[in-house]
């Protein structure tokens, strides 16, 4: 003779329903959102939103201190992040190649969106991360930028514009950077001239 279900298993497939159509839902909405941004957000050919945050080496950093001076790489993450484990050890390579590189001017600044800075702090470290690391734990800054999934990267140019942004890994993201920040062998010349 058969038991009826008990209310507990009842009530956790219906929880386990539920939590399956909203995350397959969530899911295809940030898709089609990436598919109808081509991976660039609203932010290209606009003003980088300035800001002020602190930063794990205790100076409190902003794009305008750069502003005339360097372009920016302004990249989102966090420790828990896989996606971000394959871009920020590629950031880190690229930034110890060509930041001595005659006529590069260029910053990277790696925001962490981790709620606590030991996890930044932590992941920063074991990686040996060399650029300034800054902390947006209440995501005030990712959400001045749209940041609706990260890894997400920003590049200002000197005068202030965002003029690239890319959502997602980029499996060629040296390359990506070495074209807009124009450092290396080859200074591209925007509209695809060499």
């Amino acid at each position: 003779m058969h038991s009826p279900p008990h209310k507990a298993a009842i009530a956790g497939l219906v929880a386990l329903a539920a939590f399956t159509v909203w995350i397959t839902w969530r899911a295809k909405t940030l898709e089609i959102t990436l598919q109808g941004h081509g991976n660039q957000t609203h932010l290209v050919n606009k003003p980088a939103p300035d800001f002020s945050l602190a930063a794990l080496d205790g100076h409190t950093v902003s794009p305008a201190d750069f502003r005339g001076k360097q372009k920016l790489v302004i990249a989102f993450w966090a420790s828990w992040c896989g996606p971000c484990k394959l871009e920020l050890p590629a950031l880190r390579s690229f930034y110890q190649q060509n930041r001595q590189v005659a006529g590069s001017q260029f910053e990277i600044l790696a925001i962490s969106i981790d709620a606590e800075r030991s996890e930044a702090e932590s992941y920063a470290n074991t990686e040996k991360l060399p650029f300034p690391i800054l902390l947006d734990p209440l995501h005030r800054i990712a959400d001045a930028y749209a940041v609706d999934s990260i890894p997400t990267l920003f590049v200002v140019d000197k005068s202030g514009n965002v003029v690239y942004s890319h959502v997602g890994a980029d499996m060629v993201l040296q390359d990506t950077l070495k074209r807009e920040l124009e450092v290396g062998n080859s200074v591209t010349v925007r509209g695809g001239q060499h």
